[in-house]
Parts: structure tokens; sequence; C-alpha cells
């Protein structure tokens, strides 16, 4: 890969590997972060202090020591909020700060503002409250059995899958419970509000939804929605944590700004961080299945509950994902996907990086294992026979499925990894060994591109070209170190043809490109590509009518390249061009729009196209666990992926390869613990495990698969920010199919994840204990 600096000097950068804009900077400590910039004059620290209870009436809430307090200006309550108190992005249910009632434990209950952080944490801590407790409902059960949902429970259905499964030769059913995971990124919550003139309010947000920010705290302080700028340059890391979550913060010192008419800053740590913002949605998933003799699905049956916490947050377009993607790769013939969204009182659970889909995808890969092992097949040879574009095309919510590539990619990948060879030298080592147990699992993933929420599906940008020949180029979608604004500034480049370090990547701003949606679903450069592009052609076509104009020769004559521009038979540098078009009053700045065409979607039905397209890939895991302690380690991993033609390869690898890792985690060793009272007890990294260098496999083989999209994105590229995590599920399949050989594959494991040690220890007694009354 060639280094950052000599990939501003590529010319064609398009489809290159070159590196993320930022990344000499990241190496080296240079890269900004909000915590980075310089302190204004004046600046508040806020601490927020949080709620102990998880459901409770506050019968008292005594400020007044708090007030007092050495280096404290103000404390915020509910009283002070001269706006709406609501921060709910989708249903009006969550309070900024709570109006006498709490609903979860570490939810914001008031924030000091003071001369430093530790003055303001010192204050915080000086607040009495009491409370009259309430009925908590903590877990998924709880919620079912007092029917306590945040909207109606949804049905998604194609034929009669119950009269289809009754009617075929094998039936077979499951409970699989899959937990939650913590976002966990490098750079936690943080804000910097600075006021200006007229009541104005400058932003600095750590955020995915600049635009939503801004709209949400304009609502909560009054103000219209140009008295708001949210600016991001980048953030670190954001993984969905940030879509929503992030408004509490930038609102609370927005507030504390407007109150004071000082510049606020708030910056949560890492535990409070965990405490405080939601996380993926734990589910709990029912599933019944009946096939033929060749393992190919007749009907399926799969009920989905999730815990969402004590707002909606995102959770309905969540659960809906989920739905989607309850059929992964597969084709159902026949299906009913139920789904129960259930209102908790823990933290609101959010957006995290696959937006339900993983979770969704979670039963039918857990049926597709069960059905091999009650047939005695390879569970690869079972996948294969149920693949769309060979058994089928039609999705339970009506889409067709045109652009099934995964029978190619999974068929490569199968030779590529040498599958066959590899499952009987795993076959022989089980014989072999009675303590350490290998598994290996190839499975496909099917991910549909596109926000399921229509109107969220459109995206501006900003391009000024100046008269040296630079560009400034300005999206709406945010950097969080999944490489968008090196995608976008190569695919400029490439529109006027001109050096990469041409075009300077500008923070996304609310006053320069408006009404923007989050980074959010995949579709960062699907988006903001295509904007960028459309902005760069209007001004191309400008400079094409100008250069005809000038040299005499038609439109079509006017070519751009790499060497300058060539208009009939004169010949000049870019910046040349330019320079001839400014003095002859051409307009060198443009506005570019998209909106993702052909996808329409009936909620009341369940029926539509929800996905303008979808991204394929496959992985084979393999893994070896220890019978005696449950320990377990992925040793290898090969996978095929599908990024359509690649804007960039190299920044297309490491989201592959950080996917698939952030994947692996969520399955094996992170595990959100929440007490009987409701309060999280893994809230830091000596109790909460994400994976580290050492659990990295030792082979790891990557490679994007030869293809492109079928639709018309933007060159032709497909999205690849969520869909490499749900390839990780193959380790999930490995450490099932290892389970299950400590009892010679004679019954079906129940292995709940994340598959902890302790939970694979004691899914290999439970399976040795039901195999010997077998």
């Amino acid at each position: 890969m060639a280094d950052a600096g000599e990939a501003l000097r590529t010319l064609g950068a398009l489809h290159s590997a070159i590196a993320h804009d930022s990344a000499e900077k990241h190496v080296a400590g240079e890269a900004l972060y909000i915590d980075d910039l310089p302190e204004p004059a004046g600046l508040l620290h806020l601490y927020v202090g949080q709620s102990g209870r998880a459901h409770a009436r506050v019968t008292r809430l005594d400020l007044t020591a708090v007030r007092a307090a050495p280096g404290v200006v103000c404390v915020l309550t509910a009283a002070d909020v001269p706006g709406r108190n609501d921060i709910g992005p989708v249903q009006n249910d969550e309070p900024l700060l709570p109006e006498g009632v709490v609903r979860f434990v570490g939810q914001p209950l008031f924030a000091v503002a003071a001369e430093s952080l530790p003055k303001a944490r010192a204050a915080a801590a000086l607040a009495v409250v009491e409370y009259e407790d309430l009925p908590p409902l903590l877990t998924i059960e709880a919620a079912q059995a007092a029917d306590s949902l945040i909207e109606d429970s949804q049905v998604m259905r194609l034929g009669d899958a119950h009269a289809a499964i009754a009617a075929a030769p094998h039936a077979l059913s499951g409970r699989l419970a899959i937990g939650g995971q913590d976002h966990f990124y490098l750079e936690g919550q943080v804000a910097l509000v600075v006021p200006g003139e007229d009541g104005d309010l400058h932003v600095w947000s750590s955020t995915q939804n600049p635009t939503e920010t801004q709209h949400l705290i304009a609502r909560c302080l009054g103000l219209r929605d140009n008295a708001v700028v949210v600016e991001v340059r980048r953030m670190g890391g954001g993984f969905g944590g940030k879509e929503t979550q992030s408004v509490h913060y930038a609102a609370l010192a927005a507030l504390a700004a407007q109150k004071t008419g000082r510049p606020a800053k708030v910056r949560l740590d890492r535990d409070d961080d965990m405490a405080m913002t939601g996380k993926r949605h734990a589910f709990v998933t029912d599933w019944q299945v009946g096939f033929g003799d060749d393992g190919v699905l007749a009907g399926a049956a799969l009920e989905l509950a999730s815990r969402c916490g004590h707002s909606a947050d995102l959770s309905i377009a969540i659960n809906d994902r989920a739905m989607f993607h309850s059929d992964n790769a597969y084709a159902l013939q026949a299906a009913e996907i139920v789904s129960h969204r259930l209102r908790t009182n823990t933290v609101s659970d959010t957006a995290f990086r696959g937006f339900g889909g993983p979770q969704g995808m979670m039963g039918i890969e857990r049926a597709m294992d069960a059905i091999a092992l009650n047939l005695g097949k390879d569970p690869l040879d079972v996948r294969l026979a149920n693949l769309y574009g060979v058994s089928g095309d039609e999705t339970p919510y009506g889409q067709t499925v045109t652009d099934a590539v995964t029978f190619e990619i999974m068929t490569e990948l199968e030779v590529s990894c040498d599958y066959r060879a590899r499952r009987k030298a795993v076959a022989a080592w089980n014989a072999d060994n009675s303590i350490l147990k290998r598994g290996l699992a190839l499975t496909p993933v099917k991910f549909g591109i596109s926000f399921t929420a229509n109107h969220l599906n459109q995206a501006g940008a900003l391009v000024h070209v100046y008269t040296d020949g630079s560009i400034h180029l300005n999206h709406g979608g945010t950097e969080m170190g999944q490489g968008l604004n090196i995608k976008v500034a190569q695919v400029v480049a490439h529109e006027f043809q001109v050096p990469l370090g041409t075009v300077k990547i500008s923070a996304t701003r609310t006053d320069k490109v408006p009404n923007t949606s989050a980074t959010a679903a995949s579709s960062g450069s699907d988006l903001n590509g295509m904007a960028a592009q459309a902005a760069a052609r209007i001004i191309k076509d400008r400079l094409v009518a100008f250069a005809a104009r000038e040299f005499g020769c038609k439109p079509d004559e006017v070519v751009f390249g790499p060497d300058g521009v060539l208009a009939g038979a004169t010949s000049l540098s870019f910046t040349e061009l330019v320079r001839r078009a400014y003095f002859d009053r051409v307009s060198l700045s443009a506005t570019g729009y998209y909106r993702t065409p052909e996808i329409h979607y009936d909620r009341a039905r369940h029926q539509g196209r929800p996905f303008y397209y979808f991204a394929y890939g496959a992985a084979c895991s393999e893994v070896v666990i220890d019978t005696l302690t449950g320990e377990n380690k992925v040793t290898r991993v090969d996978i095929l992926h599908d990024c359509g033609r690649s804007l960039n390869p190299a920044v297309d690898a490491g989201q592959i390869e950080g996917g698939f890792i952030q994947g692996m985690g969520w399955l094996t060793t992170e595990e959100l613990v929440f007490d009987d009272h409701g309060a999280l007890r893994t809230h830091a990294p000596s109790t909460y495990k994400i994976p580290t260098a050492s659990d990295r496999p030792d082979a790891f083989n990557l490679a994007l698969w030869s293809g492109e999209n079928r639709e018309a994105t933007i060159h032709r590229s497909k999205a690849v920010g969520e869909p490499p995590l749900m390839l990780a599920i193959s380790v999930f399949s490995a450490l099932t199919d290892a389970v299950a050989s400590a009892a010679d594959h004679r019954v079906m494991p129940n292995l709940d994840a994340p598959a902890t040690p302790e939970r694979i220890l004691a899914a290999v007694e439970d399976v040795r204990r039901r195999a010997a009354d077998v």
C-alpha cells in the first residue's frame, strides 16, 4: 500500500488501495478530536449526576449543597429546560432530564457545571436524592410477562409457515438467547459548545448525526434550527453508539452554555459512558423449521423478542431490520416472523453495527446447524441447498432477490480454504482427542443496503473549486475512522482527473450541508459519494461549456485527463482552465444531491422493496475448545467478501477485518451483566472484555470477491461498514460444532451467545448428559 504522502500525489486514485486520509495523524497522535481542541476562556466542565434506581419516583432532590460547592457555576435540572424536555428521536418518550420518575440505573438526573471537572464531580456527590421504588422490569421475560411493549408486536408472513412445517417430513425447534454489546468506542461521548451572538450556539459533538443533534438541541432549548451549528471533523469510533446517544450530552452542554453565556464541555469517563449509554439489543429467538430429507426448508417460524430499554430510541427500525434479516441468505419458502419490542427499566438500547441484522440472522443459522446434525449432513451442504438463487428468490417481505451471488462466493471460498479436507481433519482430531475439541463452520451473509426509513435515503454535498485549482469538499457524512472521507475525496478527484491531494476534506457542518441523514446503515459512501459526484459534475459541466466556447470546439471534445484538459486542439492544465473560467464569471461552486432510487415499503403490511441491493460475503472459521474449562480460541479464519467494485480496497479490507473481530467479540467474550437491581456490573475494561490483539486468529485470510454492483451505485461499489460483522456468526457456529463433537454429534448443543468459557463448559456438560440418555 502506498503511504499517505504518496497517496496524496496519486492520479487516477479511484479503486486504488490508498491509506486513510488521517492515517499518519492517527499513528502520530496528531489527529484532533474534540478533547484535543484548545479550551476557550471561561470554559465550564459538566459532570452528570445519575439515578441510582432502575424505576422509582424521586421524592426528594436536594441540590443546595451542590450549588454551594466550590467552583460550581450552575446546576441543571428538568426545570431549567426552556423548550421541550425531550430528546426522543422517534417517539417523545425520553426526557433530557427526568421530571419526577427515573427509569434506569445511570439515567442523567441533573448536571453540574463548574470551573473544572474535579470540582463538578465533587459537587455532584453532595446531592441528596431520595426515592420511592417502583417495580422494575429488567429482563425480556419480565417485560413479556407484563406485556410491556414500545409498540404492538409485528408480524411478517410468506405463505403459511405453520402448515408447511406440519406437512414437512422433519421438524425441529429451539430457543437461542443472544446478548447485547457495548460499543466501546475509543473516544467516549464528548461535546463542546460555544455561545455566539444572538443566542446562537456552535456545537462540536462526537456524533454520527449532526442534523439530528442540531434539531434536538434546538427543540430542547426553544431555538430555531438555524441558531445551532453542529460540527464534526472526526470521531474516535461510533459503531452506532453516537447516532442518537450523543445528543444527550451535547444538549446538556448546550443548555449550560445558553444558561450561563459561557462555553461548556462534557466528556464522560469510561465507567459513566458504559452505564449511561445504550447497547446492542439483547434478543431471545424461538425458532421452528420443517424440512425434507435433503435438508431443504419447507417452512420456518421465528419469534424474536428484544430488550429495548426504557425508551423507544431507534428500536422500532432496529427490530424491523432484525425481521428483514431473519432469512439471512436462505429462501424460506414459507415463513412467519414475529417481533416483540419490549420496554424495560434498563438503559435505552440503540443502533449498533448491523442495526438488528446480526441478531435476526442468528436464529436461522442455529436452525441450519440443527438440521445438519439431525440429518447427519455437512452443515455447508444444508446451507448451500437453501440459498437464494438456488432454492428460491422471494423474501418474507416481498422483495425479489435478483442479485444473489452467495452460492458463487461460498463455493469459491469452500475451495480456496480447503473446507472439505479440513472438515475431515477436524473429525479425525476430535476422534483422537477427548479434551481439546475442534469445530469448523462456513456461513454466509446477505445484508440489505438502505435505510429502512425511506426519507433517510438522501444526501447532500458541497464542492468549491478555487482559482489555484484546489478543491474544497464538504458532505453530510461523518468520519468515525471508517474511511468515508477518503473515499468521497477519491470520487471528486476522479471526476476532475486531478491528484487526490488537490481535494481538501473538511469537517461536516450543518451550516454547509443541511438536513443530512446519520452516517449509518452502511450508506455513507453510497449516499455521500453520489451527492459529491453530482456536485462535481455540475461544476465540470460548466467548465466543459466554457471550454467549448473559449476554444471553439464541441462539448464532447473537452476531455479531462491525468495530464490536464484537452479542448479540441488546445491542451491546458486544470488550474489554467479554472482560472480562465473564473475571469469569464463561471460559477465554480455547486451543491449536489442524491436520493436512492427504486425503494419503497409498506410497513403496515410489511411488504415492499426496502433495500436497493444486497451485500454478500462468506467466512469459514475454525476453533478449538477445552472441554475441561470452556476456554476457546479461533485458530483460523478465511473470508471472501463482496464489496462490488471497491472504491478503496485497502479501506474496505480494514473494515472487513475490524467488523469480523468486533462480531467475534460480541459472540464470544463481550458479556453485559446487569444485577438484580438493574445496575450494569460490567462497566469497565476490567470486567467487560473486548477482543485484543491476542484474540486475532493466527491465520486470517481475506479476499475481496471479484464482481461489481448490478445496481447503479457510486462506481458500482457496495457498502462495507456493517455486513462484515455478521461473518463472525461462523465463529459461533464453529463453537457449536466443537461442543457437539464432545458428544459425537448425537445431540444439538444449547449454546447461547456470547459463548463465554462458562457457557461453553456448561454446554459441553449438557450435551454429554443428554447424549448418555439417547
